[in-house]
Order: C-alpha cells, then structure tokens, then sequence
C-alpha cells in the first residue's frame, strides 16, 4: 500500500486523516475578522486601522486551523491501535463497529447518545463511525468519531 509509513513510535500506519475545516469554512469567519478590526477603529479612530486589523486576521486564522488539528489513525503492527485526537484506544477492546451516516449522526450525538460516550465531531464531516467497547474496565461505552472514509476505517479495524 502506498500510505502505510513505517514509524518508530507507534508501528505501521495504516490509514491517516486530519479532519481540516474545508475551504468553504473560512470567508465568513476571516470576513468576520476583518468587520472586528474595523469595528476596532470606529470605536477608537486614535488607533491605526492595520493594529486591529494586524490581530483580528491571524487570531482567526489561527483558530480555523486549529480546528483541524483532530486526527484520525489506524495503526498494525504487534499492537495494533486506533488513535482518535489525542485518544488512542486497542484494537483488542474493539467491538461492534458501525457507519453512521450524516442523517442518523444528528440523533447518534443528541437523544440516542450516552453521555458517558467518548465523541470527536467535525460538523463539517459528514459520516461517522461508532465502536462499541469490550474492555470492562473501561466506564466508556462507545466511541463516536467523525472521518471522511468510514468504510476504510471500519475495514482496518475489522481486519485487525
């Protein structure tokens, strides 16, 4: 396969996505940011306009950015792991998996969710995939995350 990467830390990476926030995300916001730095000068002419504007722009930029940062990987190797953000969980605890479309995810995250549930949701991502766990130790329920290639994803986990 050509997107398995040999690392030194966790195996073989098998499949890796950032859940960046596409393009059409960012003009209402940066236009945003752009009416606060003007705001900025009408309340305080005193103030050149590039100062407020020099802060709004890259503060928002910054923000949309970190929004993606949420990444979504699936390792192979003697311990095989899913890494959802910064949660890394064992294929071994894995249970039922299941695609949840962008039609049942709005009833999946309100009425029909646990609260206890461990959820990273990316409105801008339509699918998601749900992972029971097995691991009785463990007070989670389920797993709940958003990813642009469920099928994928469901077929790294079933597969290992």
């Amino acid at each position: 396969m050509a997107d398995r990467v040999n690392t030194a830390a966790t195996g073989v990476v098998a499949h890796s996505e950032r859940l960046y926030l596409p393009w059409w995300g960012w003009p209402l916001p940066m236009a945003g940011a752009i009416l606060l730095g003007v705001e900025v000068h009408l309340g305080y002419p005193s103030i050149p306009m590039w100062i407020p504007l020099a802060i709004a722009v890259p503060v928002m930029a910054a923000l949309l950015l970190s929004l993606g940062r949420a990444k979504i990987k699936v390792t192979s190797g003697d311990d095989p792991e899913l890494w959802v953000g910064d949660a890394h969980l064992p294929l071994r605890y894995v249970g039922e998996i299941t695609v949840v479309e962008s039609d049942a995810k709005r009833h999946a995250l309100g009425r029909d969710g646990d609260p206890a549930a461990f959820v990273l949701h990316r409105g801008w991502v339509g699918p998601a995939v749900r992972i029971t766990l097995t691991d009785p130790a463990d007070p989670t329920p389920y797993w709940l995350f958003s990813t642009r290639k469920p099928q994928r994803v469901v077929e790294l986990l079933r597969n290992a």
